[in-house]
């Protein structure tokens, strides 16, 4: 059967993309600058990315031969690409919700957004980001609100000490400062 009959999944789209699974039944928070990147990316792969495509594509079909035409397999191989990346930013930005971390601000209690920098039993200061699931990136240090670190955290003050379970046992968090961002 040709694939074209195929109907991919909405989960194959988040492995592909290496997205974690939204939770069911809950939206998909995001912070505003998270919501913008989503919607830069999804309106340049209209607007710019798909249609140099489909000229490119366009202009290799109209070549002859398409069985060995690189330009042609290559780029309905890329159409595929960014379709499914259309899909898959539209769904997400369908269930978004846009939390504004600013409300918070000036508090000392965890929540979305917030920037949390604590100390773990080894002495060692951590500073993260609570942030949404499409916008986790560890290694500048922003986790997403279903991490395990992000649910001790989240409702703590500045003082606390939370408790974590790791495979490696259970560590205690010190939570040294909250901030969050000004409007």
């Amino acid at each position: 059967m040709s694939k074209a009959f195929v109907k991919e999944s909405d989960q194959d789209d988040e492995e592909e993309f290496g997205a974690p699974p939204i939770p069911p039944g809950v939206k998909n928070y995001l912070t505003p600058e998270g919501h913008q990147a989503m919607r830069s990316e999804l309106l340049n792969l209209i607007d710019n990315e798909r249609p140099e495509v489909v000229n490119i594509v366009s202009w290799a079909a109209s070549n002859g031969d398409r069985s060995e035409n690189g330009d042609y397999i290559y780029g309905k191989r890329r159409l595929r690409e960014i379709d499914r990346r259309i899909r898959f930013l539209t769904k997400r930005l369908d269930l978004a919700e846009v939390v504004q971390p600013s409300v918070h601000f000036g508090s000392d209690q965890v929540f979305f957004g917030a920037t949390i920098e604590y100390e773990n039993q080894d002495g060692d200061v951590l500073t993260v980001r609570i942030v949404g699931v499409d916008e986790f990136d560890p290694l500048r240090g922003k986790i997403s609100w279903i991490s395990p670190v992000a649910r001790a955290l989240t409702k703590a003050r500045v003082g606390d000490t939370v408790t974590l379970k790791t495979p490696h046992g259970v560590d205690e968090l010190t939570i040294l400062d909250v901030n969050y961002p000004q409007d």
